[in-house]
């Protein structure tokens, strides 16, 4: 079982990092001016269909790597046990289903409800996922470990990084979609071109974050540096 979640967390890192790539270069066409609209449209088509696998991939990751402490090593040390695994899945497999709601609602009156509960649970896991891992580090012997798992508490804090990355992305990009929907239809207009294009940019430096944070955790999770014998 350990190698199935080992698969299944190298997998989840595949996917989130791989379609971040795809939404960025997506994103790359609908900037164009020189494009038409409707070929834009097409370009943000698919870019929406791409950030599905880093959307889910984001919230799969962090169950994958609790699975992966149960049946690991540091399962003993976590003193975890069976249901407390469930629980943890049972948890993620809610937040994935709330944000599905949210991605499919999009222009129907319960989209609301499903992003601002989205939104809601994204703030409390990055701020809870900092702040053990803050723990982790500072601590000599976290929840009662003394194998020095600082590169696991690094590893936490990177993860709940990228999800507070992920939000102030959602807040830059927060004009883009009234802008592009004049693209649609009044077409490409000085101003039109600065919403769709500022809200972008202010969005990149929080993507290349969340790319050094996918990055660092990945490092951390396989050096393990200062990891003493078990």
């Amino acid at each position: 079982m350990f190698t199935v979640a080992v698969v299944l967390h190298i997998v989840l890192f595949v996917y989130w990092l791989g379609g971040d790539l795809g939404v960025y270069y997506s994103s790359r066409f609908i900037i164009k001016p020189e494009l038409q609209p409707e070929t834009r449209a097409i370009a943000a088509k698919i870019m929406v269909g791409c950030d599905m696998a880093p959307r889910f991939s984001l919230i799969l990751f962090g169950a994958s790597g609790v699975t992966l402490m149960y049946y690991g090593p540091l399962g003993d040390k976590f003193f975890f046990t069976w249901w407390m695994l469930a629980l943890v899945w049972i948890a993620t497999l809610a937040w994935a289903l709330l944000s599905l709601q949210e991605a499919r609602s999009g222009g129907t009156p319960s989209h609301g409800f499903y992003h601002r509960a989205d939104l809601a649970i994204r703030y409390l896991a990055a701020f809870a996922l900092v702040g053990f891992g803050a723990y982790a580090i500072i601590v000599s012997e976290p929840f009662g470990v003394d194998t020095n798992p600082k590169w696991l508490g690094g590893k936490v804090a990177a993860y709940g990084a990228t999800i507070f990355c992920g939000i102030m992305i959602r807040r830059a990009l927060k004009p883009f979609g009234p802008t592009f929907g004049a693209l649609m239809t009044t077409g490409s207009t000085p101003e039109v071109e600065d919403g769709i294009v500022g809200s972008i940019r202010r969005s990149e430096p929080w993507v290349y974050a969340i790319w050094f944070l996918v990055l660092l955790a990945a490092v951390l999770g396989v050096v393990k540096p200062g990891q003493l014998a078990f």
